[in-house]
């Protein structure tokens, strides 16, 4: 998606976030940076939206290449865990990100995170190296009973060799 290199300064933009103008300028210039993919030119921004719609918003009536917005963004995120389905906070993608609120301000970057840790940052690494995964369980799973957490189905998300 980006030169060599950049993809590990972007997810470090996107993780200093809140405590950095630099990061916050260097998120904002790398999601409206213009790439071509396919003979295509489109921003980095709708292709991190457009590819998690993909994995992770299927069940939501998207249709095919259609980019998630914050609607669909903030339904989905509480169904990404770390590794197993334990019900542990720090195994909710979203918890451990910091992420209390989705909404129009932030749910393309909780989008670029998701993104970029699985092509490059410690999620990445420790599908490659430990085997852990990024799974993705039932919608809210804060609101199930124990016996629809046991019934839970789950699937892991690869985007393959970077």
């Amino acid at each position: 998606m980006f030169k060599e290199g950049s993809d590990r300064a972007f997810l470090e933009a996107i993780l200093q976030f809140d405590g950095s103008d630099e990061a916050k300028e260097y998120y904002y210039k790398m999601m409206d940076t213009e790439v071509e993919l396919n003979d295509r030119k489109d921003t980095v921004r709708s292709l991190i939206l457009r590819t998690y719609a993909m994995l992770f918003c299927e069940d939501m009536g998207l249709e095919p290449g259609q980019a998630a917005g914050p609607d669909e963004v903030e339904a989905t995120a509480d169904r990404l865990y770390l590794g197993s389905m334990s019900f542990d906070p720090q195994h909710w993608y979203r918890m451990q990100h910091h992420f209390p609120v989705i909404d129009e301000d932030n749910y393309d970057r909780f989008a670029a995170l998701v993104i970029m840790d699985l092509r490059c940052g410690p999620l990445h690494e420790a599908a490659v190296n430990g085997g852990d995964m990024l799974l993705v369980g039932e919608l809210n799973p804060l609101q199930m009973t124990p016996e629809q957490r046991e019934r839970q189905q789950v699937r892991t998300v690869a985007l393959g060799e970077s």
